[in-house]
């Protein structure tokens, strides 16, 4: 798989995300939303929003595995919090960039809800993947 990740001129510089990836060739892999629940579907970090997105990129990881795929696939991501504040944005961006170190930042976009599917879930993550194969 051909990935490119293109830094547009006139655009502010991101930071742990990139505002265009292209990619060519490979199978394309569609995640559904991961979110902090273990194995046994028990959940994972209470009230820690941060807690919570670790185990939501662990399931996205053991996603991506099963497909064939690594984080470095990862061309888009969408990332749901649930009463989004900006005090979230420094630790979960810095978990974002030890996920996805410079230059494999995929494109990414927040979006504040009011909820998500089950009580006492902060954060769901989907990603997008492509690969060679």
């Amino acid at each position: 798989m051909k990935q490119h990740i293109v830094r547009p001129a006139g655009m502010p510089a991101p930071s742990a995300y990139a505002h265009l990836v292209t990619a060519r060739g490979g199978t394309t892999i569609y995640i559904a939303g991961q979110v902090a629940l273990d194995e046994a579907g028990r959940l994972v970090g209470g009230g820690d929003i941060v807690a919570q997105a670790e185990q939501a990129y662990v399931n996205v990881g053991i996603a991506l595995t099963a497909a064939g795929a690594r984080f470095t696939d990862v061309v888009k991501l969408t990332i749901y919090i649930v009463d989004y504040r900006p005090e979230h944005g420094a630790p979960l961006r810095q978990l974002r960039e030890r996920i996805f170190p410079a230059p494999n930042q995929p494109v990414c976009t927040v979006v504040g809800v009011a909820a998500l599917g089950r009580p006492g879930l902060l954060i769901e993550v989907d990603a997008t993947a492509v690969t060679d194969s």
